[in-house]
């Protein structure tokens, strides 16, 4: 007997972020699509991924918030994880094959200390080969499971904050702050190799992402079982200039904005009195406070054109 076709799904316009707090179990992609359709969002898109094991923050760009995913993907993100000592997998956390396993030394403060001092700041990292990484066009976790390995390049990445501590004597929770493309499973078996071990992660939840610290995040099947309308999802949104605190203010005029959505050079209120040229990209706002888009410097008058336009 033929399955019963799922029903139609009439997409509508949906503008803004959803703080989602995605659950172990989903990949960020099926946590967006469940999340999409539940808003009926006609156009959306995650801003980094968490791995199926992890857990936590996941914002979701619907609409015309869509345009600065990729901004977002630059935004520090801060981990806490447990980490597993005595065995190393596969995978870097619970889910792989065990492939050494150690003695664990006793861990002690001062251990901890030189081990957490080492691993803040500016670092090399070399990406693992269960990552999305792509070399000669193939994902590196494809060739994991083909039991291959190929050579990978250390990665630039910062560690802005770090804090180190025991569970019991064979784990440690681990707090961390830095900057994208950290690999937190990596971090984890560098850890344990500089504490004399060997690890892996048992958990790993993101608890904050960039501009959005502080903010809470909505949990998938809350919000799926909530029975809200759809006026009471959207208000849970963020405004898409939310995600856009880093960068700098400016405010244009009737006739400065009309010609900045035609995408023409316009100056800014501030800089027209001589409160200075903008200097990198910037928030552009009309004088009613309405967000229009971003900008960026053009030329050393003060004069800025639109970069990203995130009105109709």
């Amino acid at each position: 007997m033929p399955r019963p076709a799922r029903p139609r799904i009439e997409w509508r316009d949906v503008d803004g972020i959803l703080l989602l707090e995605k659950p172990v179990g989903l990949s960020s992609n099926q946590a967006l699509q469940r999340a999409r359709r539940l808003y009926r969002a006609a156009k959306a898109g995650h801003t980094g991924s968490l791995d199926p094991l992890a857990d936590g923050v996941l914002p979701l760009c619907f609409g015309q918030a869509t345009k600065v995913a990729g901004l977002l993907l630059d935004s520090d993100k801060t981990y806490r994880a447990v980490l597993a000592l005595g065995s190393r997998t596969a995978t870097g956390d619970r889910e792989g094959e065990v492939l050494e396993r150690l003695p664990v030394p006793a861990l002690t403060q001062a251990q901890l200390a030189r081990v957490q001092g080492a691993f803040t700041g500016e670092l090399k990292q070399v990406p693992p080969m269960y990552s999305a990484l792509k070399q000669g066009g193939q994902a590196l976790y494809a060739l994991a499971r083909q039991g291959l390995e190929v050579e990978r390049a250390p990665r630039a990445i910062r560690i802005l904050s770090l804090a180190l501590k025991p569970l019991d004597a064979t784990r440690l929770e681990i707090t961390v702050t830095c900057s994208k493309g950290t690999y937190i499973r990596t971090l984890g078996e560098d850890l344990a190799r500089g504490l004399g071990t060997c690890g892996h992660l048992e958990a790993l939840t993101r608890t904050e992402v960039g501009a959005f610290a502080g903010r809470i995040a909505y949990p998938l099947e809350e919000l799926e079982q909530s029975g809200e309308d759809e006026a009471s999802l959207d208000a849970r949104l963020l405004p898409v200039d939310v995600a856009l605190g880093d960068y700098p203010r400016v405010v244009l005029g009737a006739e400065e904005a009309r010609r900045y959505l035609q995408g023409q050079p316009v100056l800014p209120e501030g800089a027209a009195a001589g409160g200075g040229a903008v200097a990198r990209a910037c928030r552009v706002y009309a004088d009613g406070g309405r967000f229009l888009g971003l900008g960026t410097p053009e030329g050393p008058d003060g004069r800025i054109r639109a970069s990203r336009v995130m009105c109709d």
